[in-house]
C-alpha cells in the first residue's frame, strides 16, 4: 500500500487560491452579535433545500456559530468589499455603526444592501479537521439584481 504524504500547508493555501469563490457574511443572533466573512458558501442540496459553508472552530464566532439555531447568509455585491473586509477582520465590533443591520427572522442579524439574504435554521454541524461544515435549511430569503463579490488569489474581485 502507497505511503500517504500530506500536501505542506503553503502547497495546499497555493493550490486552493487559484480557485474563484462568491462572497458571503454568515452572522448569528445573540447578547452580541456574531458574524465572518466566508468563501466556502454553497448549495449542497435542491430537496430539501440545504446549503452549507465552513468556519475555523478557533475563530472568535466559533461559539455563537456552535449554539446558533439560524444563521444569515448574505451574498455580498460587488461594491460590498469594505464589508467584507470588515467581517474579515479579528478583534473588532463587526457590527458597530456606521453598518446598517437589522434584527430579522429569528433574531439573524440582517445586513442591508446584500445582493441575497437567506436566513437558515441550523440542520447540522459536521467537525472536519480544525474547522466545522454547517448545513443550513433556508427558512426565508431575498434578493436584489446586480453582480456578486468575487474572492481569488487574495484578493477581491468584481465579475467581468
Amino acid at each position: 500500500m502507497p505511503t500517504r504524504t500530506p500536501i505542506e500547508p503553503d502547497l495546499f493555501r497555493a493550490l486552493l487560491r487559484r480557485h474563484a469563490a462568491g462572497v458571503v457574511v454568515i452572522t448569528a443572533p445573540g447578547a452580541r452579535p456574531a458574524g465572518f466573512t466566508a468563501t466556502s458558501f454553497t448549495s449542497v442540496s435542491l430537496d430539501p433545500p440545504l446549503v452549507s459553508f465552513c468556519l475555523d472552530r478557533r475563530s472568535s464566532s466559533w461559539p455563537a456559530l456552535e449554539s446558533a439555531t439560524h444563521v444569515g447568509v448574505h451574498v455580498l455585491t460587488e461594491q460590498q468589499e469594505e464589508l467584507a473586509r470588515r467581517f474579515a477582520t479579528s478583534g473588532i465590533d463587526r457590527f458597530a455603526a456606521p453598518l446598517r443591520w437589522q434584527p430579522g427572522p429569528y433574531g439573524v442579524p440582517v445586513l442591508g444592501g446584500a445582493l441575497a439574504v437567506l436566513v437558515c435554521r441550523v440542520a447540522e454541524r459536521v467537525h472536519a479537521g480544525d474547522h466545522a461544515i454547517v448545513l443550513g435549511e433556508p427558512v426565508h430569503g431575498e434578493h436584489s439584481e446586480g453582480a456578486p463579490l468575487l474572492y481569488h488569489n487574495g484578493r477581491y474581485l468584481k465579475a467581468a
